[in-house]
């Protein structure tokens, strides 16, 4: 045996402490397997962004030897397995590690692993997943996505759900016993979360892909310049001054061409253009200047350019004129104003359609108010079917009814 090499893919600072201590309880519980390994994480982008996708990365091997030489590398070039925390960034996710969009099983080897926290079903995850030209497993642990809440730690035991469901995707590196050793002893170990690795273990679901499966469609990708292709000197060409949109009004700002940010996001700004009053607030107040002042004088939201952080539903002074709506319920990045102003009356039932779905508008992270997510977490176990214990929030999801 060589070594096991793992990805974490994660979002942003959500799943950053559920990341790392994912990692780390990857080596803890090889090191009692005997082996050695070594966790680290890898920068992908501002971490203050609202999930921005980044990555952490885990190596296991049987030797001391083995373990250095791959440390060797910045970053490991094929992984094993590929730990996927949110099943939206199936998908494929971008950084700006790099230019273009990157599948996420990109870099698992053949007859390699995606392991990811999923309800959906394994052909509805491949409608999204990129398709590989060899073939290898998508395993599923059935859960929503965890996050963490900013730096505060949120208690629903995915990362020893994660522990134990590796062990049985990598015996030969992992085993159940060794994990359940790790969690004993590490600071957030107890008998209930050592009860979740093991059910995690017996009740997780594998696939095998085939070539043949999985979304078709090219990732988008860019070709990057050459050192001797560059300008002499040491400056380079700034980003042009935007344009008007048609007719000499509107105006539409020049974006960066190849950090395309909708590729992150999990939620997206629906906007009813009748009761929008013009104030400039979320023009102003977008981080990434997504929004494209129309010929009208109302914002229409780039969708290439949004990553869904939604504070223009925030700072919007108008009730339901700004509504964060789940990345999920939309097929493509076309123009929501292009639409209201062919058929505003069509326009108009499927915004009311749409914002009145509670199901597509609930917060998929983040939370608006202290509390919510024990809310929607006890919401969540009791539609579940969830046998409940005592304990704090979010350690009943070990229990899950599967």
């Amino acid at each position: 045996m060589a070594a096991l090499i793992v990805e974490v893919v994660y979002r942003g600072i959500f799943q950053k402490n559920l990341a790392a201590r994912i990692a780390r309880g990857i080596v803890l519980s090889a090191r009692k397997s005997g082996r050695w390994g070594i966790a680290f994480g890898r920068y992908g982008d501002s971490p203050q962004r609202n999930g921005i996708p980044a990555k952490d990365f885990a190596i296991v091997a049987d030797t001391k030897e083995e373990l250095e030489q791959n440390m060797a590398r910045y970053e490991p070039k094929h992984t094993d397995v590929t730990i996927v925390l949110d099943d939206t960034l199936g998908k494929g996710v971008e950084s700006w590690a790099w230019y273009g969009l990157q599948p996420i099983n990109k870099l698992t080897v053949a007859g390699g692993t995606v392991l990811m926290t999923s309800l959906r079903s394994f052909d509805d995850l491949l409608k999204d997943i990129h398709k590989k030209d060899e073939p290898y497993t998508l395993a599923l642990i059935r859960a929503k996505a965890s996050f963490s809440g900013l730096w505060v730690y949120r208690e629903d035991h995915t990362e020893v759900r994660m522990l134990g469901a590796l062990a049985r995707v990598a015996p030969q590196f992992l085993t159940l016993d060794g994990v359940c050793e790790a969690i004993r002893e590490m600071e957030w170990g107890s008998d209930l979360k050592v009860a979740s690795a093991r059910k995690a273990f017996d009740r997780l679901e594998t696939r095998p892909v085939r070539i043949t499966e999985g979304n078709p469609e090219v990732p988008y990708s860019f070709e990057m310049p050459k050192w001797w292709e560059m300008r002499e000197g040491v400056t380079i060409p700034a980003i042009p001054v935007g344009k008007p949109k048609e007719a000499g009004k509107g105006y539409v700002p020049e974006r960066n061409p190849y950090f395309k940010k909708y590729t992150t996001r999990t939620m997206r700004p629906v906007i009813d253009f009748d009761t929008c009053v013009k104030c400039n607030l979320c023009w102003i107040s977008c981080p990434d200047s997504c929004f494209d002042v129309m010929p009208d004088g109302t914002f229409d939201a780039n969708m290439e350019a949004c990553c869904g952080c939604g504070v223009c539903e925030a700072v919007c002074p108008v009730e339901h004129c700004i509504t964060m709506v789940n990345e999920s319920a939309f097929d493509d990045n076309a123009s929501q104003w292009e639409a209201w102003r062919r058929d505003k009356g069509a326009y108009k039932t499927w915004l009311v359609d749409t914002i009145g779905n509670k199901k597509v508008t609930v917060r998929s992270h983040g939370f608006r108010f202290r509390g919510q997510y024990e809310e929607e977490l006890k919401q969540d176990l009791d539609a579940g079917g969830v046998e409940i214990t005592a304990g704090i929030p979010g350690e009943n999801a070990a229990h899950k009814t599967l």
